[in-house]
């Protein structure tokens, strides 16, 4: 005879097997049986404090789920589908090993606050696992690259156009700050996951004398939740982790866009190593720089597990419904995704060689001095619009004979602006200009040490 559900006693027909597989879940909910054992050997321990479990009937309970996390580690323990979730999969195993003490473990506890906790637990180990950790791998990645980098001068875009030359080293500490940022999104997200839900019950909390400060205490959880409909109903936790994750991505599709394109022959700015790279399956001659294609590729993954979680739950009425089973779907692939991606990134930019040479000759062409000689006029007296309009004439003038600003002799300056003195070539140049940098932040080597030094001392 079928094993009756824990919830099937005031039914009168058993769930057809097409009900079955289509509201089961433990096919993907599984991934969360550390975390389902551990709020229920916290729980146990709690009832039998407060006398609602024996104590013998507690280590009976701590030892049976011990065992199914050492046989589902081992790859011994069987999942059953019928099981429906995690939850019931565990339990139905520790009845199975442990008998009639089993049976008592959900005393004041629901499906509904156990994997709201599970969640939240799952939630803040991605936070400190993966996603901060990763994120300073790649920090010090691109920290050491612009160590590396930090006298190699290179063009700096403003609407993909040429704009004014910079540091290499300043480029890639652009990014640092960027991570950083959304290093500090997670981190501050966290604060709101770390709150313990269990003991809610289904909504409305128990009428047993529980003590739900314990539980939180033995799980690491920084306090409990104040309200118990609240609790089991709402999942923003993941909503605001996968916004993080969701920018997080935005960034790395970001640098990985700069990098497909800086690698092209027609840029040549970079070479990423062979084993970072693939192949052609008809022409020979390719090496295509996939690895960045797929990092910007998958950011959609991340971006569709937002977007469906936040349509999961925006017409859902208070307090839980079954339609939350399938925040885990959209929790779960971001997850995986972003940390693959956060990992490959790093490796990428650690295996990555910036062309200095063809960097400075990137330089060389397009007026790139053009604001350093507008600010040179600004030093001499003249109003930055005037200074703007000068330098605009002489940039014309320059361009229909085929030369930069430096190429200009004094007196072809002088038609323009009498300002402008010997001293101006001291300026000119792309090379000149990185380092006549003096603004805090600027692009300039100096500036780029610093920001070094800040970086390395912090990540220390």
């Amino acid at each position: 005879m079928k094993e009756q559900k824990s919830w099937q006693a005031r039914f009168s027909q058993a769930a057809d097997a097409l009900t079955e597989r289509y509201v089961e879940s433990l096919s993907f909910d599984q991934r969360l049986w550390k975390y389902d054992i551990a709020g229920s050997i916290a729980h146990a321990e709690m009832l039998a404090e407060v006398g609602l479990i024996g104590k013998t009937d507690c280590q009976a309970i701590k030892r049976g789920l011990r065992e199914i996390g050492s046989d589902i580690e081992a790859g011994k323990f069987k999942w059953d589908p019928a099981c429906e979730d995690i939850h019931m999969a565990v339990e139905r195993g520790l009845i199975a090993k442990v008998g009639e003490p089993g049976k008592r473990l959900h005393t004041a506890r629901s499906r509904n606050d156990q994997v709201a906790l599970d969640l939240r637990l799952y939630v803040r180990d991605a936070i400190d696992l993966d996603m901060t950790p990763l994120l300073g791998e790649l920090q010090a990645a691109l920290v050491d690259s612009a160590q590396k980098y930090a006298d190699a001068v290179m063009p700096a875009y403003t609407h993909m156009q040429r704009a004014q030359p910079v540091s290499a080293g300043a480029y890639l500490l652009a990014y640092v700050e960027q991570f950083e940022r959304d290093r500090e999104r997670f981190v501050d997200a966290r604060k709101r996951v770390d709150v313990c839900p269990l003991g809610s019950g289904a909504l409305a909390g128990s009428t047993l004398p529980i003590d739900r400060e314990v539980v939180a205490k033995r799980m690491g959880f920084a306090t409990i939740s104040r309200n118990s409909i609240d609790a089991t109903g709402d999942r923003d936790f993941i909503g605001e982790f996968l916004a993080a994750a969701a920018l997080c991505a935005c960034h790395l599709s970001r640098l990985a866009e700069d990098l497909i394109l800086y690698m092209s022959q027609e840029f040549g700015f970079v070479t990423i190593a062979d084993a970072f790279c693939t192949g052609s399956s008809m022409m020979p001659q390719k090496k295509n720089p996939d690895v960045m294609e797929l990092v910007r590729g998958k950011t959609a993954r991340v971006y569709a597990a937002l977007f469906g979680m936040l349509t999961l739950t925006k017409g859902l009425p208070m307090a839980y419904n079954r339609d939350l089973q399938e925040d885990k779907i959209h929790l779960f692939s971001a997850h995986d995704t972003l940390k693959a991606s956060l990992e490959i990134t790093a490796a990428v930019i650690r295996n990555t060689t910036f062309n200095v040479d063809r960097l400075l000759a990137a330089t060389d062409k397009g007026f790139m001095d053009a604001t350093i000689l507008a600010e040179y006029l600004v030093s001499k007296g003249v109003p930055f619009r005037q200074a703007h309009q000068h330098v605009g004439a002489l940039v014309a003038y320059a361009e229909k004979d085929g030369r930069e600003l430096a190429g200009l002799t004094l007196d072809e300056f002088a038609r323009v602006c009498d300002r402008i003195g010997s001293d101006v070539y001291e300026y000119l140049g792309p090379a000149n200009v990185v380092e006549r940098y003096r603004s805090a932040g600027n692009a300039g080597p100096e500036s780029v040490r610093e920001q070094i030094r800040f970086w390395k001392t912090k990540m220390a």
